[in-house]
């Protein structure tokens, strides 16, 4: 069985830091049990906490804001957000 690491976490995590992760497991819980997590992590630079999908959704949460759904685009870079997962799915599957 293979572990996960959480990324850019240090053992004293903020307020914000854990009510991201906190707002990003529920929101993989109740859309996307079942599918990979390629990776976890916080990203200093932009404030966001993720949990990013091998199916190349990443849900994200700013400063333990509300949960938005991430697409990017591999050719161009383009991230593209969204209010569900669902929305998010929609436009990934038209992308390819």
């Amino acid at each position: 069985m293979e572990t996960l690491t959480i990324y850019n976490i240090s053992n004293n995590i903020c307020y914000m830091e854990a009510q991201g992760l906190s707002n990003i497991f529920k929101a993989y819980a109740d859309n996307a049990i079942g599918e990979s997590i390629f990776e976890i992590g916080f990203n200093p630079n932009s404030g966001y906490t993720y949990i990013a999908l091998d199916n190349a959704i990443t849900i994200c949460s700013m400063l333990g804001r509300d949960v938005e759904y991430m697409v990017t685009d591999f050719e161009n870079g383009e991230e593209t957000f969204f209010d569900t997962y669902d929305e998010a799915m929609n436009y990934l599957n038209n992308l390819n």
